[in-house]
């Protein structure tokens, strides 16, 4: 039997792990099912806390798919963190008043990203920074302490501060085939069904006979 996904803390002995898509709704944020933030230093149910210079007047969302595992200390720094550029200085004067205000920017004078998009089962590490406007292709893994500043194809390890690519965990036939078969996206029957194939050593075999079995 799967663990029921509609439960904060899926696992009431290891309550420093929680699936976030329980959370209460925020309306620029979208968490799939059974992913999960796991906190040993702050209750995990803070996780929005990571979420940084979100405003809904900005527009952009952070959106999370699938089964993804974000570790503790991830922070994702959102659009309204950003200045202006395009003058002599980037100091935001008008956020202090006292007159200063009258050079407050536009939104169409902000840079702007877009949104924050994390693919199904990524894999972020402890104390990963992941800036504006980020995606993170589906099954990528990003090594603890990284600092993100460009998208991350699927299946790709990174690392680094800016984050980089160590390798990819597939060959590109073996990418193109887990794509293809998207597991994160199965029933529960199906995913018990299989689930020692699914975390077992890789079989290029066993993947196309998972294919067959959708």
């Amino acid at each position: 039997m799967a663990p029921d996904k509609t439960k904060l803390f899926p696992n009431e002995n290891i309550r420093t792990v929680c699936y976030i898509q329980n959370l209460p709704p925020r309306s620029n944020v979208d968490i799939g099912d059974y992913t999960y933030y796991s906190d040993n230093t702050n209750p995990p149910e803070q996780f929005y806390d990571r979420i940084q210079h979100h405003y809904d007047f900005i527009g952009d969302r952070l959106v999370i798919g699938n089964f993804c595992a974000i570790a503790e200390g991830v922070t994702f720094i959102m659009n309204g963190a950003n200045h202006r550029m395009e003058g002599m200085t980037t100091y935001p004067f008008n956020i202090f008043g006292g007159g200063w205000e009258r050079v407050t920017p536009t939104l169409e004078q902000l840079p702007y990203k877009g949104d924050t998009v994390l693919g199904n089962d990524v894999w972020l590490g402890q104390n990963v920074t992941i800036m504006p406007g980020i995606t993170i292709g589906d099954g990528a893994i990003v090594a603890s302490n990284s600092t993100v500043v460009k998208d991350i194809e699927p299946y790709t390890i990174v690392g680094g501060n800016p984050a980089k690519t160590v390798k990819k965990r597939f060959d590109e036939e073996t990418i193109a085939l887990l794509l293809e078969l998207k597991w994160w996206d199965q029933d529960e029957e199906w995913l018990d069904m299989h689930l020692e194939r699914l975390v077992s050593t890789y079989d290029l075999q066993i993947l196309r006979e998972l294919l067959n079995s959708k």
